[in-house]
C-alpha cells in the first residue's frame, strides 16, 4: 500500500500516520512518501498531534518512509534518520508496486 502525505495539517498527517501503522500492524507493506507541503511534518509541533512521534512508531513497526529531495531543497531542508531523501522514481516504484494509494493532502 502506497500513502502520499502532502499536506503538513497536524491532524490530517498524524491520522495518515496512524492509518500506515494499523495497516502495517495489520500485515501490509507500507510505504508513505511525504510531497510537497508533507515534507514539512517531521517539523510539526502541535499539543494535540504528535505526528513526529507517529512517524517514528510507523517506522519502527516496519514502514517505509521517504521525503521528495526536491521538495526538501525548496525548504532548504534536508533528510533524517526517520526521513530519507527520495526522488520521483522512488515514488514511481511505490505507485506502481502498490495495490493501494492513498493520497492526504
Amino acid at each position: 500500500m502506497g500513502i502520499v502525505l502532502e499536506t503538513a495539517d497536524p491532524e490530517r498527517a498524524w491520522n495518515a500516520l496512524r492509518f500506515g501503522i494499523t495497516a502495517v500492524e495489520n500485515g501490509h507493506d507500507v510505504s508513505v512518501f511525504l510531497l510537497g507541503d508533507g515534507v514539512e511534518a517531521e517539523e510539526i509541533t502541535d499539543d494535540q498531534f504528535d505526528v513526529r512521534d507517529r512517524m517514528e512508531a510507523f517506522v519502527d513497526a516496519g514502514g517505509d518512509l521517504q521525503a521528495c529531495g526536491t521538495c526538501l531543497e525548496i525548504r532548504n531542508s534536508e533528510e533524517s534518520e526517520y526521513c530519507p531523501m527520495s526522488t520521483m522514481s522512488d515514488l514511481l516504484e511505490i505507485v506502481t508496486a502498490s495495490d493501494r494509494v492513498l493520497t492526504i493532502g
